[in-house]
């Protein structure tokens, strides 16, 4: 269901079919920071109930095989010495998700994070077919959406912003923190439900999908589309959500995204 980056499809959920039991619908912290800057009207986190995580990606900074920049010390350098002269450009819209990966990657240089370029693309493939056409310098997109042009020698990742080094073919890139950059974006993906789905309901769902994150078949597929072993369920994901919502929101104020 499009439209609203989710938006629509929250809504629905939530003015039309709030009971619905067999009803499970995919999020990520593109759905969190929405919430919590209030791209989704009146309703809040606390309007649907949060199931699950069954997966994990997290944020790289790519550039083209051909770009100037060999290594990350080089793009940081690069930023601080003239933060207009590089043009980010990601699949989110202005202070979206890959947009907040450049502003906290700024912020953590020690620069005005509004002072970087940014590019909106509709969608991580518009984005990386810009960057391999030499549109744009700098993709701040996920694992699991350059591994293919990584493989292909296309795209070549300079930095991730996880906290450990990812598995191969991204296993000999280094972490932003490695390098002395605070900068982390960790990439859920997991579920959420209608708010008066009954707790039989909702208890079975999560029980679906722990014992899914926890079989060889997922764990497979998931490896195959870059995706880390992550699972998390019922309150201890709302609790989560319900942080994570807050400390975007803290974050959109601090950069000027939003008001206070």
């Amino acid at each position: 269901m499009p439209g609203g980056g989710g938006g629509v499809a929250f809504t629905s959920v939530v003015s039309e079919r709030p009971d619905d039991s067999e009803l499970i619908v995919a999020a990520s912290p593109a759905t969190t920071l929405r919430l919590a800057q209030g791209q989704y009207g009146d309703f809040t986190a606390e309007d649907v109930r949060w199931l699950g995580a069954v997966g994990a990606d997290f944020a790289v900074l790519a550039v083209a095989a051909d770009s100037e920049f060999q290594t990350m010390e080089e793009l940081a350098a690069a930023i601080q010495a003239d933060p207009t002269a590089l043009n980010f450009g990601g699949g989110s819209a202005v202070g979206g998700q890959d947009h907040m990966k450049v502003l906290v990657l700024a912020q953590a240089l020690g620069i005005d994070p509004l002072a970087l370029n940014y590019t909106p693309f509709d969608g991580g493939g518009e984005a990386l077919t810009s960057l391999l056409g030499g549109f744009i310098d700098v993709f701040p997109g996920d694992a699991s959406e350059v591994l293919g042009q990584v493989e292909a020698g296309e795209v070549r990742v300079l930095a991730t912003l996880s906290d450990e080094r990812l598995a191969a073919p991204l296993d000999d890139v280094p972490t932003a923190k490695e390098l002395g950059i605070d900068a982390e974006w960790i990439v859920f993906r997991g579920f959420y439900a209608p708010p008066n789905m009954s707790d039989d309901a909702y208890n079975y769902w999560i029980n679906v999908m722990e014992s899914t994150a926890a079989s060889d078949t997922w764990t497979d597929i998931a490896t195959q589309g870059g995706l880390d072993p992550f699972w998390m369920g019922g309150d201890d994901f709302q609790t989560m959500i319900e942080t994570q919502v807050e400390n975007f929101r803290q974050l959109s104020i601090d950069l000027g995204l939003i008001e206070g």
